[in-house]
């Protein structure tokens, strides 16, 4: 019997507060001697001081012929110029044009340079931050409602303007507690007590804006921090600044990608990049065609609607009453997603047969050709094998090579799904991992997963061309018109099974130019490094133990064994117990707020942690925290 007992939610843990401005510090640090509130115009004093020691004087500008006379008892501060010495007026008499002046003085010279646009970079700051104080004592929030805000808003619309300045402060607020490991990365409540906390009400007059800012704190207080650095529960994870901005920009304008005339940027920007994607792919010249979808699961279900498609072109119009059933295989470890499109697609369940895996979890070839003669024999034709690289729960990799033969001898359509694994084709040291991925006819890639791009960011990437927009397109006329003035193969909206299109590639597209292809491959790298680390932390700490011993990728399974479990004898009496040790220790993880790690069940493998290492902010020292916390958490328990 377990003695103890999972509580309740823990004691609430620290939240977001109220951001308040601040009103400005009276005394500030200085620059050169200078303070940040001295009037400074055009930096003349300093800048002169350093020109005339060019020349071999003192300290003042060029056109003065006088020294500035100061006063006696007063104390120079740098940068400041006093009276001139005798000695120093003799060398200002002796200046010799011809003679180079001295290194350390023409760095002043630019030091001084950058010195004066910081100052007039802050002077204008602080008087930005002085008219937004004088503002803030005008406006009164709680007063204020949405129809005071643009379009209502007369020009110049500062109260629109203050309102979103306050949303991004809490933001920024969010961002900076998200990556503070002294925070939770959760403050959990169960159901019942979240809905009790949280005013949830649709009003039918609107709440002031004082209540929509409370409304955005309180909605950021309850939300996992799913870019705290010691958040691993799932595949996507980490908060990249970049792709953060990105994401705002295309909120802010706000179009649709379904035609050239209204995202023209964003479509050609999507060409672009599907491009650089599919040469990494290992396609010549970067040929073929593309689309971002929301999720890898339509991106996945593109894939069956196109292999369909080339399959059975008349079901476009027939369906698929007219011919014989089509079947698709997939790994008995793949993503479920690849069985929804055989449910959404038609095929059906009982179509789409699950190949064995080896015992590293990779598909065997001899059971797909098997039950390939197996489906040909029973009336069936083959259309479809969906491959794996980097599969949700192991990480394992199918191995391409020893497959593609045996899609291409049966005329199967090979989909490769690489949601999660792949961002390695960034990293010249890891992407042999997918060797081989060049031999598909189509590719599933995820960067919001492993390349760290806000959510969501996933792209099909196809082989051939035009595929895509023969498969899907309805030609609505009043949409894709044949005869507008430019080129219409610019419109995506026909290559799409939605009509409206979020704009996905932009963040993808400023974080990669932002990190450049070393700054994501470096990324990779580490997150490599960090699963390495793990694997010998656990290698050597008393009651851990690998699932899979040498990962593949950058999922890395193990058996916490509390000390209750460790004399039992191997067996299913033992794994009956231990089924219930890692749902105890995620509970007692969540109340405690301050790390989350996945776990499930794997066919006859009982509960195990499946840690995911993806998370651009972790560190060695959040490697090394899980396992001391998983220990301290589950030590005591009693089965």
């Amino acid at each position: 019997m377990e003695t103890e007992q999972v509580s309740g939610a823990g004691s609430e843990t620290a939240c977001l507060t109220k951001h308040k401005m601040e009103p400005a510090p009276t005394s500030k640090p200085r620059l050169g001697g200078a303070s940040f509130d001295d009037p400074v115009t055009d930096g003349s004093i300093e800048k002169g001081k350093l020109e005339s020691e060019l020349r071999g004087g003192g300290g003042v500008g060029l056109n003065q012929t006088t020294p500035t006379k100061t006063d006696p008892s007063a104390k120079s501060e740098p940068g400041v110029p006093g009276e001139f010495s005798e000695e120093e007026k003799a060398a200002r008499t002796k200046f010799d044009p011809t003679v180079r002046p001295h290194a350390s003085l023409m760095r002043r010279v630019s030091e001084s340079a950058m010195l004066v646009n910081q100052r007039k970079h802050l002077s204008e700051e602080q008087k930005r931050l002085k008219e937004r104080m004088g503002l803030l004592e005008q406006v009164d929030f709680s007063k204020l409602h949405a129809k005071d805000l643009l379009p209502g808003e007369p020009r110049p619309h500062p109260m629109t303007g203050e309102f979103l300045r306050c949303v991004v402060d809490e933001l920024i607020d969010f961002i900076g507690q998200t990556h503070d490991r002294e925070l939770p990365v959760l403050e959990f409540h169960h159901p019942a007590q979240l809905k009790g906390n949280l005013d949830l009400d649709i009003p039918e007059s609107p709440e002031t804006l004082a209540q929509l800012l409370e409304d955005i704190r309180e909605t950021a207080r309850y939300c996992v921090k799913s870019g705290h650095p010691r958040f691993f529960n799932q595949l996507s994870s980490g908060m990249d600044v970049i792709s953060l901005a990105g994401d705002w920009l295309t909120s802010t304008i706000n179009t649709n990608m379904f035609t050239y005339e209204v995202s023209p940027v964003f479509v050609i920007m999507e060409r672009m990049v599907l491009k650089r994607m599919r040469e990494m792919v290992g396609w010549a010249d970067g040929a073929g065609d593309g689309i971002f979808a929301p999720g890898g699961t339509i991106s996945n279900l593109y894939a069956v609607l196109c292999a369909k498609q080339r399959a059975y072109p008349s079901t476009k119009m027939g369906g698929l009453y007219a011919e014989k059933p089509l079947c698709m295989f997939v790994s008995k470890d793949a993503h479920y997603s690849l069985k929804s499109a055989a449910m959404v697609a038609g095929i059906g369940l009982d179509n789409c047969y699950a190949i064995e895996t080896d015992e590293r979890h990779n598909m065997c070839p001899k059971d797909l050709e098997k039950k390939i003669n197996l489906a040909k024999s029973e009336g069936k034709l083959p259309f479809f094998l969906g491959l794996t690289m980097a599969t949700t729960v192991v990480g394992s990799i199918d191995q391409i090579k020893d497959l593609a033969p045996i899609a291409a001898k049966h005329d199967i359509w090979l989909h490769v799904d690489a949601a999660w694994g792949g961002g390695v084709l960034v990293s010249n040291k890891w992407k042999h991992l997918l060797d081989g991925i060049h031999m598909a006819d189509s590719v599933t890639w995820n960067p919001h997963k492993l390349m760290g791009v806000t959510l969501q960011c996933s792209a099909l990437l196809m082989k051939e061309d035009g595929l895509l927009e023969v498969t899907n397109a309805l030609h609505a006329d009043y949409l894709f018109q044949p005869d507008k003035h430019y080129d219409i193969s610019y419109d995506t909206g026909d290559k799409a099974i939605q009509c409206g299109r979020h704009v996905d590639v932009f963040k993808l597209w400023l974080m990669w130019r932002g990190k450049g292809r070393v700054g994501i491959e470096a990324h990779i790298n580490l997150m490599f490094e960090l699963r390495d680390y793990l694997v010998e932390l656990i290698h050597g700490t008393e009651g851990f133990k690998m699932v899979f011993e040498n990962p593949q990728f950058l999922n890395v399974c193990f058996w916490y064994i509390p000390p209750c479990l460790r004399g039992m004898p191997e067996g299913p009496k033992k794994n009956k117990k231990l089924m219930r040790v890692a749902p105890i220790i995620k509970g007692r993880m969540m109340n405690k707020g301050d790390l989350m790690v996945g776990y499930q069940p794997l066919f006859d493998l009982p509960n195990f942690f499946r840690m995911i290492i993806s998370n651009q902010a972790c560190l060695r020292e959040d490697i090394y925290y899980v396992i001391q916390e998983i220990q301290r958490l589950g030590q005591h328990i009693v089965l």
